[in-house]
């Protein structure tokens, strides 16, 4: 397993030498960059050679598979993010980077089931973040490193262009499942919730949590087309009856919290697929993990990868790991 952590010397000749690269690190580290096939996101939290750790001086750097080039940098709004899938070319591969709490991601995240083309092309990435203690202070930022611009309000994706003969293979590593709990329906999509229905019983949910001593740290579970996808929990406010999430729940598909994990990094391991790791092209990991988890100073097996705010594999994921294969 190589070290991805590079000075911002090291990742500024890689880029001088025409590399296309997938970027993580510090605001003022990645400011300092030259143009170049490069998109990036912020966040000092990481997966490395030595386990999980933090760091604000170096970059995390993912550069792209030999064979795989940059076939074009796009910039998305709120209104344009529709258009993701459509405007991926055939024979394409998406990495796509959006900031926290930014109305893009909000709007990708709500409705990216429902854009034209919706997983017609793979698309994966991430959403960056800021250290925990700027929370509410600054600002997450994208980067288009074709200007050299930073975007706290856009999105930006890279589409990769694949060679003859090779397929790019979008998958999640989610160690959580449906609890044996009551069933949780909620009345509309979205990222608050007050009134759900609880096994046929409708009940405030921020009510509900406080009287069952619910574990906020285990996210709720639902099975999305055969697969278990997680919604996070944000905040509980029991004044206000209301619940916030880092990801929306959608309207009338039923939810269970998660039965509790005794050791993340075990779990974890025995759930990585066989031969998977040497053909990993792109993976990123949830800062809820990495902190329910202790995952700092810890290793998740050969996965070395950006600390993120929110997951994406085709739509937006909380508490998983995302990656991305070519085969």
């Amino acid at each position: 397993m190589r070290d991805y952590m590079y000075s911002v010397d090291e990742v500024a000749a890689l880029i001088r030498k025409g590399a296309s690269l997938l970027l993580a690190g510090e605001e003022a580290v990645l400011q300092k960059l030259p143009h170049g096939n490069w998109i990036a996101g912020t966040i000092p939290y990481f997966m490395t050679k030595a386990g999980g750790l933090v760091d604000r001086e170096r970059i995390f750097v993912n550069e792209l598979p030999p064979g795989l080039q940059c076939a074009g940098i796009r910039r998305y709004t709120k209104d344009e993010i529709t258009r993701i899938y459509a405007d991926m070319p055939a024979g394409t591969l998406g990495f796509l980077i959006a900031p926290a709490s930014s109305d893009v991601h909000l709007r990708f995240a709500l409705d990216a089931p429902t854009f034209p083309g919706f997983a017609s092309r793979p698309l994966i990435g991430w959403i960056s973040g800021v250290h925990l203690s700027e929370l509410g202070v600054k600002a997450a930022k994208v980067y288009d490193g074709s200007k050299g611009e930073a975007m706290a309000h856009q999105a930006v994706v890279m589409h990769v262009a694949m060679p003859q003969g090779k397929h790019a293979r979008i998958g999640i590593l989610n160690i959580f499942k449906q609890g044996a709990g009551p069933s949780i329906t909620f009345p509309t999509s979205g990222f608050t919730a007050t009134e759900v229905d609880i096994d046929g019983t409708k009940r405030n949910l921020a009510e509900y949590v406080g009287a069952t001593k619910l574990d906020t740290r285990l996210p709720l579970v639902a099975d999305y087309c055969g697969l278990d996808i997680n919604v996070s929990f944000q905040s509980v406010d029991p004044a206000k009856g209301e619940v916030k999430f880092y990801a929306p729940v959608f309207a009338n598909v039923p939810y269970r919290h998660a039965l509790p994990v005794a050791d993340y990094v075990s779990e974890f391991v025995s759930k990585i697929p066989k031969n998977v790791n040497g053909n990993v092209a792109f993976s990123c990991n949830c800062i809820l993990n990495y902190l329910h988890s202790g995952l700092e100073g810890k290793k998740t097996g050969d996965f070395a990868c950006p600390i993120t705010f929110g997951e994406v594999a085709y739509q937006l994921l909380n508490q998983t790991l995302a990656y991305v294969t070519v085969d």
